[in-house]
């Protein structure tokens, strides 16, 4: 895209009327790029702001809002011991995914989608079990007494196990929230996410279809530096969601402390002097 039409549409995004650092950060990570015209979903006009050069041009004012509602969503499932699963499998979200996977201890898939990794969740965690005893056991040698070919064979299913459900080893109980980039690549993930009813958070393009996701923000779902955007956005919902839960529970723990000292207080009062 040329330089002329992002500076018309920088010009447009500041006559919608947001902060000027908010549409510049957007803007540097390429957020506003759609697809073309032919690819647009008819419901996702309305995130539509101008078309330049046959490429839809994503309004940006909208993207802001939707990722502030997306945001304080996470924050509060996160606060109320809410469990987020990560789902990108494009090149662009692996590193990303992973890093704020293992920040958080936050369950991810950036290989394949596994189906039914929610919607047979009894049967992926017995998957998962089953590859953290090969893994204990290669360690711990207790595999030894095996032939040379058969702890090869296992080897072999434990790195497979890894790839598939590798990421899905924090995922201890069904997830209560989805954080999908690009919904329409891992179609399958969304629709099982609806029949688990767990809301789903998705950085979505104009390809989109937004009746299936919870909460859309809308933006391009391709690039790096958007995908980088939108999941740094997500990872401080989650880190302040966690601060708040520590918080509470801190409260709770004083609370209950000076509870239990006032009791034996009075109590003490109480005992009969002899």
């Amino acid at each position: 895209m040329s330089d002329e039409p992002l500076m018309e549409t920088e010009q447009e995004a500041q006559q919608s009327g947001y902060p000027a650092e908010a549409s510049r950060e957007m803007m540097d990570a390429g957020v506003f790029y759609g697809r073309k015209k032919s690819k647009t979903n008819p419901k996702m006009k309305q995130f539509v702001i101008a078309n330049r050069g046959g490429i839809e041009i994503i309004n940006l004012q909208k993207t802001e809002e939707a990722m502030e509602a997306a945001s304080a969503f996470v924050k509060e499932k996160v606060r109320n011991n809410g469990m987020v699963l990560l789902v990108g499998t494009i090149p662009a979200a692996e590193a990303t995914i992973m890093a704020m996977a293992e920040k958080f201890g936050l369950p991810y898939v950036t290989g394949r989608w596994v189906g039914g990794s929610v919607t047979n969740f009894r049967n992926i965690s017995k998957r998962v079990e089953y590859m953290k005893k090969l893994r204990i056991d290669f360690a711990a040698h207790a595999l030894d007494k095996y032939t040379k070919k058969e702890r090869l064979e296992m080897e072999r299913e434990m790195n497979r196990l890894k790839e598939l459900v590798g990421g899905l080893e924090a995922m201890t109980r069904e997830p209560d929230v989805m954080v999908v980039i690009d919904p329409v690549m891992h179609d399958t993930a969304v629709r099982e996410a609806i029949v688990k009813k767990i809301p789903v958070v998705a950085l979505a393009n104009v390809d989109a279809n937004p009746d299936a996701i919870d909460y859309l923000v809308p933006g391009n779902d391709k690039a790096k530096l958007s995908i980088e955007w939108f999941l740094g956005k997500i990872a401080t919902a989650v880190e302040e969601g966690m601060k708040a839960r520590a918080a509470v529970a801190a409260a709770a723990k004083q609370a209950s402390e000076e509870a239990a000292a006032k009791m034996a207080a009075v109590a003490g009062e109480l005992k009969p002097q002899k």
